[in-house]
C-alpha cells in the first residue's frame, strides 16, 4: 500500500512515475513581520522599489530566454510584467509600508492579501485564477526581498516537479526534457501551469491538498493526470498497475490523435461541430493540433484585468484580428465582457456587492457602462473583416438586455460607417443561455438572434441554487438532474423551431458521459477545452444518432439523478469502456459525496 494518496484537479492527462523534486515557492507562509523606526522607513521603501525593479529585469530576461517552441507563451509573461508595472500593487505595498512603518515583506504580503480578498468572493474559477497571477508576481518580488531563489539549473535527472505554484517565468527557466510531470498546491483548470503542461503533453495535477506536507524530495510518486491523484511511495502492485495504465493511455492517445482531424460526424452521417473554448492567444495552437473546428467561446475578460487603464479599441481589434486570421476559415466566437466592476476596480474604483456572481456582471455591467461595451463592439466589428467571426452576449435574461446589446451594435456600425472605417456588418449575433429565465423565454429570444450557446456551468448553478466550488453543496452540481436535462432540451427545441443553431459550451460538452445525451437532443455544436476535442470526436464518430435518441428518451423518463447516472454509466461501460478508464466525469461529483 502506498505511503499516501492525495487528490487534486487533473489538468493534463497521462501517467508519470518518478522521483519528486519539490520547489518550495510559498514564501508568503513565513513572511517576516517587523515594525520599523521612522528613520528606516525611506530605506525600506527603497528596498521595496529595488525588488520590483529587479523582478521586472528577471521577467524580461525570462521572456528573452523562451525557446522557439514555447514562443506562444510570451504573452503570459507579458501579463505578469503588466501586473508588476501597474502602480496598483506596488502603490498599495508602499502605502502599507509608510503608513504602518512595517518592513517591505510584510507590506507586500498585505497588498497581495487585499487582492486575494477582492477576488476570493468571485464565482468564476477563471476570474479567480487571475488572482493567482497577482500572487505569483508578488512571490517573485518576495524572492528579491527574502532571497533563496530556486536553482532550476541544478535539476540533473528527469523528475516529477512539485511546487506550491509555478509562475510562467519559472517554467521558462526549466529544461523541459528533464520534467516528467507537474503537481502544484495551487491552481485550477484555467491555470497557466495546466495550459503549459497540456502544450508539453505531460501529466499535471494542480490544487493538490496537502502536497507540501505529504511530499519530500526523492519520494517515488505517481502523478495520475487522468483522475487527479498523487500516489506517494506506491507498492509494487500499484506501480505495476499504473505502468500498465500509462501504456494503455499512450496507445489510446495515439489512436484518437490520428483521427482528430476528421469531422465530428456519427456513423449514420449526423454532423456536430466540435469547437474549443479558449482565453489566451497561445491556446490556438492546441485547438488546431487537436482537430478543433473553430473557437466556440473566446473569453475576453483577461485583457481588462489587473491594469490601470482600459484596453483601447485598436489594442482589442489587433488581438481579435490576429485570432480571426489564424483560425480562418474556422469560426471565432467572441463572447463580450463577462465581468463586473468589482474585477475592474483599478479603473472603476471598488464596488461593494454582497454577491457579485449574481450582481452587476456581464451584460448588466455593459448596460451600466455602455462606453466600455461600445469600445469592445467596435473592435469586434473591425476584426470581423479578417475571418469568420461571431459575437455572443453573456448572461442574457430577457429581450430587454438583448435589444440593448443589438442597439449598441447598430450605433457602433453607424459610427464606423460615418468615419469610413472598414468593418463587417454581417456578423452573426448569438447569446449564452445560462440563466433559467433565458430558458423559459428561449422561444422569444430565438426569434431575434442567429444562434444560442448554452452555458451549463452557470445554468446548473443558478438553477440548483448552489455554488459548485462550495464543498458543502457541490454535490448538487448535477448536470443530469431531470430539471437540467429538460431545460437544455427545451432550449434546443426552441432554437430549432426558430431555425437557428444551438451549441453547448459548458463542461458537459467535454464529458463523454453526457455527449451522447446532448447529441440525442440534436445539438449542432459542442465547445470544450482543446485537449478534450480528440476524445469527444471519437465518441461522436463511433455513435449512431438512433442510439443517442433512444438514450435521451430513457433519460427523460428518469425521475432521479441517481437512476440517470446509473443508466448512462451502464451504456458508456458497454460502448466506450476506455473512456470510463481514462476520463473523470461530472457524474463523479455525485459519486464522491
Amino acid at each position: 500500500m502506498a505511503k499516501a494518496v492525495i487528490k487534486g484537479i487533473p489538468v493534463s492527462a497521462g501517467i508519470a512515475i518518478g522521483k519528486a523534486l519539490f520547489l518550495n515557492r510559498n514564501r508568503f507562509e513565513n513572511v517576516p513581520r517587523r515594525a520599523l523606526p521612522p528613520h528606516v522607513v525611506p530605506l525600506e521603501r527603497e528596498r521595496l522599489t529595488q525588488a520590483f525593479l529587479d523582478t521586472a529585469k528577471d521577467l524580461e530576461a525570462a521572456r528573452e530566454k523562451i525557446p522557439l517552441e514555447l514562443r506562444d507563451h510570451a504573452g503570459i509573461i507579458d501579463s505578469h510584467l503588466m501586473i508588476l508595472k501597474d502602480p496598483k500593487l506596488r502603490g498599495a505595498a508602499e502605502k502599507y509600508l509608510e503608513e504602518h512603518a512595517i518592513c517591505a515583506e510584510w507590506a507586500l504580503e498585505k497588498a497581495v492579501a487585499d487582492v486575494r480578498r477582492a477576488f476570493s468572493a468571485l464565482d468564476d474559477p477563471y476570474i479567480r485564477e487571475r488572482m493567482n497571477d497577482v500572487r505569483m508576481v508578488g512571490e517573485r518580488v518576495m524572492v528579491h526581498l527574502m532571497g533563496d531563489e530556486p536553482d532550476f539549473g541544478a535539476i540533473e535527472d528527469r523528475v516529477v516537479l512539485m511546487a506550491h505554484d509555478l509562475a510562467p517565468a519559472d517554467t521558462v527557466e526549466l529544461e523541459v526534457d528533464k520534467i516528467m510531470s507537474f503537481a502544484t498546491s495551487l491552481g485550477a483548470k484555467t491555470s497557466h501551469t495546466g495550459i503549459l503542461a497540456r502544450s508539453l503533453q505531460i501529466p499535471a495535477v494542480v490544487g493538490v491538498t496537502d502536497l507540501e506536507k505529504s511530499v519530500t524530495d526523492g519520494d517515488l510518486v505517481i502523478v495520475d493526470g487522468l483522475k487527479g491523484r498523487i500516489i506517494i511511495e506506491p507498492d509494487d502492485e500499484e506501480l505495476n498497475r499504473y505502468e500498465t495504465l500509462g501504456r494503455q493511455f499512450q496507445n489510446y492517445q495515439k489512436s484518437i490523435i490520428r483521427f482528430c482531424h476528421l469531422p465530428g460526424e456519427t456513423r449514420d452521417g449526423y454532423s456536430v461541430s466540435v469547437l474549443a473554448n479558449i482565453e489566451l492567444f497561445e491556446e490556438v495552437a492546441q485547438v488546431l493540433d487537436n482537430g478543433g473546428e473553430g473557437v466556440g467561446l473566446l473569453r475576453t475578460e483577461y485583457r481588462y484585468m489587473n491594469r490601470r487603464e482600459l484596453p483601447t479599441e485598436d489594442e482589442l481589434c489587433e488581438e481579435y484580428s490576429d485570432l480571426a486570421s489564424i483560425l480562418s476559415p474556422r469560426t471565432l466566437t467572441i463572447r463580450t465582457l463577462d465581468i463586473g466592476a468589482d474585477k475592474m476596480f483599478t479603473h472603476f474604483g471598488h464596488l461593494e456587492e454582497t454577491n457579485p456572481a449574481m450582481g452587476l456582471r456581464a451584460i448588466r455591467f455593459c448596460m451600466r457602462y455602455p462606453e466600455v461595451f461600445k469600445t469592445q463592439i467596435r473592435a469586434i466589428l473591425r476584426a470581423a473583416v479578417w475571418g469568420n467571426v461571431r459575437v455572443m452576449f453573456p448572461m442574457i435574461s430577457g429581450l430587454k438586455e438583448l435589444r440593448f446589446a443589438k442597439g449598441l451594435f447598430l450605433e457602433a456600425q453607424a459610427e464606423l460607417r460615418r468615419e469610413g472605417v472598414d468593418f463587417n456588418p454581417e456578423i452573426p449575433f448569438g447569446i449564452m443561455v445560462e440563466v433559467p429565465s433565458a430558458v423559459m423565454v428561449s422561444e422569444f429570444l430565438a426569434q431575434e438572434v442567429d444562434f444560442f450557446s448554452i452555458g451549463t456551468n452557470d445554468l446548473i448553478q443558478y438553477s440548483m441554487g448552489i455554488d459548485r466550488t462550495n464543498r458543502y453543496v457541490s454535490y448538487l452540481y448535477q448536470p443530469l438532474h431531470p430539471a437540467i436535462v429538460r431545460m437544455i432540451k427545451h432550449t434546443v427545441d426552441a432554437a430549432h423551431e426558430a431555425g437557428i443553431e444551438v451549441g453547448l459550451c459548458g463542461e458537459m460538452a467535454s464529458d463523454p458521459f453526457c455527449v451522447p445525451i446532448l447529441m440525442g437532443m440534436g445539438m449542432d455544436s459542442l465547445s470544450m477545452n482543446p485537449q478534450a476535442v480528440p476524445g469527444i470526436k471519437r465518441i461522436i464518430r463511433q455513435t449512431d444518432m438512433d442510439e443517442c435518441t433512444e438514450l435521451l428518451k430513457l433519460v427523460l423518463e428518469s425521475r432521479t439523478v441517481s437512476r440517470t447516472n446509473r443508466l448512462v454509466r451502464d451504456i458508456i461501460f458497454q460502448r466506450f469502456p476506455e473512456e470510463l478508464t481514462f476520463y473523470t466525469s461530472l457524474l463523479d461529483i455525485e459519486e464522491a459525496q
